[in-house]
């Protein structure tokens, strides 16, 4: 009997590539939206990060419990009931008339957002067995992300252009509607026919233990070493611990610890947590440079983006047909150093640099980091068996979102850090409050102050975020340089897709 797919599984494959395209697509739109967002309601630093960061935050937090109940449930019928969720979300947020109210609603988002990346991942891995056209297929699906980062920025520029910040969000709710009526047509459903009811002692203590970690995290690189965050760190990793130990004593655990004995799985979930720190943080940067800095307009940034997405769509399809020829480690590693040099290159970034810079860097970060997002998620969600293709493929996006979460919370307060001790050195005498927050409230402050002071508190903020920039990109380098060198050195095993898979020492 074939495994290979037919021309229903392929227009599947197009359907649940919707719901990966609105899961980038509603992070950059809320990019380019925060100026005018920060403009309007005038949040906090805090709040502009939780912002930003909670939606990421509950996706890492839910993701084990939604592929483990997509497994039990059925993963088409998650993907359905997600869909419809996370339209309803988006309504919200396009309304929200506070910073409270629009942190709320993208948490909810983020909820259903969880439902999304690992149902379409794992009904991927039962509708394509044959081990080439699965290494394209998770190239394609990963190129939905790409896309949607592509449109993201052109739709929400062109609707910012025209309407309110708020505008952007409603964008995914016909997406939505036409994944929920196509999706029962042409995808099939699947899930475990023995799996045991949700565990929810487990459920309750995954979510509280990422969120505790990911918070102290949060507060500590934002305040220092306060004692509440350092609590609840502390008790995060506890609760991390309790709820392994409890998953190695289930029968049917939300989530199969001996996955991780696999060294592929291990490894990539490692190397797509370290890139994670660095993916979704860089483009909160280079968005903030482009409008804040450079002074350009939602639209204008929209297309200045473009190079870089069309290069990461073009590698991440590319790469899962390179792997044929190539050892997936090779790719990959060589991949993630070609960004670290393009981080280096931003070290030199000053207030008064071109935007050339940032466009052709951000171009080659695309083209470089394709291997990592389509081989290496591929690698993550193969390793397991497909009863369990809800749980391995949950993993796959909590290393994603878990380390876009740590990256915007940690790197973002590293950035924010020096932005506003600079700025408070070097700015102006009684440099307002509200400026030392974030770059865009004190561009939108200095429009409201006498021209001279006006240019003063600008030249000085924007001269600061330039810094904040370069220290991140410092670290980034580190980062990726480590990653790099742990994937080359543990994956070198690892042959090139389709041949057998050689012998390899599993961890105990």
């Amino acid at each position: 009997m074939s495994t290979r797919a037919g021309l229903r599984e392929w227009g599947g494959l197009a359907v649940l590539s919707l719901a990966t395209l609105m899961i980038t697509f509603d992070m950059f739109v809320l990019l380019l939206a925060l100026p005018g967002l920060s403009a309007d309601m005038r949040p906090s630093a805090v709040q502009q990060l939780w912002i930003l960061d909670v939606y990421g935050f509950m996706v890492g937090g839910f993701l084990v419990t939604m592929g483990s109940l997509g497994d039990r449930i059925g993963r088409r019928k998650l993907l359905v009931i997600g869909a419809v969720c996370f339209a309803v979300a988006s309504v919200v947020s396009a309304f929200a008339t506070g910073p409270e109210m629009l942190i709320i609603a993208r948490a909810a988002l983020g909820i259903a957002g969880a439902t999304l990346a690992p149902s379409t991942l794992a009904l991927i891995s039962s509708m394509f067995r044959d081990p080439q056209q699965m290494g394209v297929a998770v190239g394609i699906w990963a190129g939905g992300f790409t896309l949607g980062a592509i449109l993201g920025p052109v739709v929400g520029g062109l609707m910012l252009a025209h309407f309110w910040w708020g505008s952007v969000f409603l964008v995914g709710v016909p997406v939505m509607a036409l994944l929920v009526v196509l999706c029962p047509i042409l995808v099939p459903e699947s899930k475990d026919p023995d799996a045991s009811p949700l565990d929810l002692l487990s459920v309750l203590m995954s979510l509280v233990a990422m969120l505790a970690f990911i918070y102290a995290l949060k507060e500590i690189a934002r305040y220092g070493w306060q004692p509440v965050p350092v609590v609840a760190g502390l008790a995060g990793i506890a609760l991390g611990v309790g709820f392994v130990r409890r998953q190695r004593r289930l029968d049917q655990p939300i989530l199969d610890v001996s996955l991780f004995r696999n060294r592929s799985f291990g490894i990539m979930l490692v190397g797509l947590l370290l890139y994670g720190l660095i993916g979704a943080s860089s483009m909160l940067f280079i968005t903030q440079f482009l409008q804040s800095v450079s002074g350009m307009t939602p639209l204008t940034v929209a297309f200045c983006l473009l190079p870089g997405m069309a290069a990461a769509t073009v590698s991440t399809t590319v790469a899962p047909l390179l792997a044929r020829r190539i050892r997936p480690a090779y790719l990959i590693g060589f991949g993630v150093l070609g960004v670290a040099l393009v981080f280096a290159w931003f070290t030199r970034l000053e207030a008064g640099s071109g935007p050339w810079i940032l466009i052709t860097g951000f171009a080659l970060m695309g083209l470089f980091e394709g291997p990592l997002l389509s081989l290496g998620t591929n690698l993550v969600v193969s390793a397991a068996p497909p009863e369990k293709a809800g749980s391995s493929s949950s993993m796959a996006q909590v290393a994603n979102e878990a380390g876009g979460s740590l990256g915007v919370a940690v790197m973002g307060s590293l950035g924010a850090a020096v932005y506003a001790a600079r700025l408070a050195a070097d700015g102006p005498v009684g440099v307002p409050e509200a400026a030392l927050e974030n770059v865009a409230t004190a561009v939108a402050v200095a429009g409201d102050l006498p021209r001279g002071p006006g240019r003063e508190l600008l030249s000085a903020a924007r001269a600061a975020f330039a810094d904040g920039v370069t220290v991140f990109a410092g670290a980034s380098v580190a980062i990726l340089v480590v990653a790099a060198i742990f994937i080359i050195v543990q994956l070198r095993h690892v042959p090139v897709t389709g041949a057998p898979a050689e012998p390899v020492t599993v961890a105990d």
